[in-house]
């Protein structure tokens, strides 16, 4: 009676211990967070890989909704406003379905956020269809791999990549009316500190009106006389504006106080200037 005792709780420590058992995911699950415009988006998907299968037109059907991944939906996380396709996307989460095709796919962003099989989806609850063209990718990529690429402030693309294909989703976010909104806002705002600095510094990045850049510039500067990064800026600024002798004296002046302040980033960025104005 004791050795089947005995034998029968070492099988329930097997068993046990079988539950617990802890293994990698076949399709790892990742998310990707990246700044983009004010904000921010956030994907989450997961990563099945080739092993030696024919992807697309086999493995993904031609002609069929998928997932756009394995295990769980694939969703996109918008932290504003978004245009992807001409319409406008809320700030918000939404599901990322596609239908691939041999030359190329219909891109879904939808209201679901739990499609994980072609049963599962509703068409009446989609937000936009984008198509995309197909590119042919020299070396294969064994991994589905999703990421957020050619970012700039307006515009980035979310590239998806498996086998030896590729697709691009345009994703576009408008910035100019919100910072424009902000610096109205807080510029004519008597109570409280002025953002001379980083206003004008966006007045000159995206060709604003320079003589109020350098305005703001000249009271930044007051404000922060050891500021060699502010006299850079009026540096560039008096160049924009074609105001020469007085560019190539703050830009002077800006080296100075960078060697000063043993910053050797500035010292250069001021000499690149100056090179330009002789």
């Amino acid at each position: 009676m004791k050795k089947l005792f005995f034998a029968l709780a070492i099988s329930c420590t097997l068993l046990n211990a079988d539950a617990q058992l802890n293994t990698p995911q076949p399709s790892p699950t990742t998310t990707v967070k990246q700044n983009f415009g004010l904000s921010n988006v956030e994907l989450s998907y997961s990563r099945p890989s080739m092993k030696g299968r024919k992807i697309f037109g086999a493995l993904v059907p031609f002609g069929n909704v998928w997932r756009t991944g394995a295990n769980n939906a694939t969703t996109l996380t918008f932290g504003d406003e978004v245009t992807i396709g001409g319409t406008k996307i809320p700030a918000g989460k939404y599901g990322l379905l596609t239908i691939p095709d041999k030359s190329s796919w219909t891109i879904i962003i939808t209201k679901q956020t739990d499609v994980t099989s072609p049963a599962a989806y509703k068409q009446e609850s989609d937000v936009v269809r984008v198509t995309a063209p197909t590119s042919k990718l020299k070396d294969a990529v064994e991994s589905f791999t999703m990421q957020f690429a050619n970012i700039s402030a307006t515009k980035c693309d979310l590239q998806m990549s498996w086998a030896n294909t590729l697709v691009t989703l345009p994703i576009q976010t408008d910035v100019e009316t919100k910072v424009m909104a902000q610096i109205n806002k807080v510029m004519n705002d008597t109570s409280s500190n002025k953002p001379y600095f980083n206003a004008a510094l966006y007045y000159l990045e995206n060709n604003k009106d320079l003589n109020t850049a350098l305005a703001w510039l000249d009271k930044a500067a007051a404000a922060n006389p050891a500021g060699f990064w502010i006299l850079h800026q009026k540096a560039n600024a008096l160049a924009k504006l074609g105001r020469k002798e007085e560019a190539i004296a703050a830009a002077n002046k800006s080296i100075t106080i960078a060697k000063e302040a043993k910053n050797d980033d500035y010292v250069a960025l001021n000499e690149k200037l100056l090179a330009t104005l002789k």
